[in-house]
């Protein structure tokens, strides 16, 4: 079994990758690169993390990264600002399920946390998935902060997680915590979501190790 996990610099995903590796799935790493609404440092982060996970599961984790920070652009000079958060994880969804399918994995990991932050309410997760054609798997839905934060201590990416790196700068102020597919389906025509797809896909690079 074959799956690709959406790899943040923070506490979750990397835990919900380690999840699934220990049940013996072969993992694939995508990051989305947010530049410029997070700095350099996330980058070197996330190739961090993603050295320990290979270090804690032996397996060779290769890292994919793809340019997120154009779209952040598009979706805050087009969309409803509330939006923002929600219509960037449907984006990286889209995104995932096409690189998943060229490199013939059969699921995607993400770090979801039912509740933990605005995009995470049932309302939104199910907004940002409702398009998505293959499995998505999140092993840490039903775990709170303590529990996920306990596993990455013993993993040892929670050191490298909680190192310094600036916020994502396109949060808005009052993100919408129940969205609507309808509304997202009339705001993703608006941005030409194929067309931002395939321009992420397309600068899609494979991180050196």
């Amino acid at each position: 079994m074959r799956l690709l996990a959406l790899l943040s610099g923070g506490i979750d995903s990397p835990v919900a990758a380690h999840l699934m590796s220990r049940r013996g799935a072969e993992i694939l790493l995508l990051h989305m690169d947010n530049r410029p609404y997070c700095d350099e440092r996330s980058l070197d982060k996330v190739s961090k993390v993603a050295a320990q996970l290979r270090d804690v599961s032996g397996d060779s984790m290769p890292l994919y990264v793809a340019k997120h920070g154009e779209n952040q652009s598009d979706i805050s000079r087009l969309c409803d600002r509330s939006y923002q958060c929600v219509l960037c994880k449907r984006l990286m969804l889209a995104t995932a399920e096409k690189v998943a399918k060229s490199l013939g994995a059969e699921g995607i990991i993400m770090g979801d946390s039912m509740g933990q932050v605005a995009s995470q309410t049932l309302h939104n997760i199910k907004a940002s998935s409702y398009g998505c054609g293959m499995p998505i798997l999140r092993p840490l839905i039903g775990l709170d902060k303590l529990e996920i934060e306990a596993i990455a201590k013993e993993i040892g990416t929670y050191e490298i997680s909680i190192g310094p790196e600036q916020s994502c700068l396109a949060v808005p102020s009052k993100p919408a915590t129940m969205a609507t597919p309808e509304k997202m389906m009339a705001m993703e025509t608006r941005l030409g979501i194929d067309e931002l797809v395939e321009r992420t896909f397309d600068s899609m690079r494979l991180s050196d190790p």
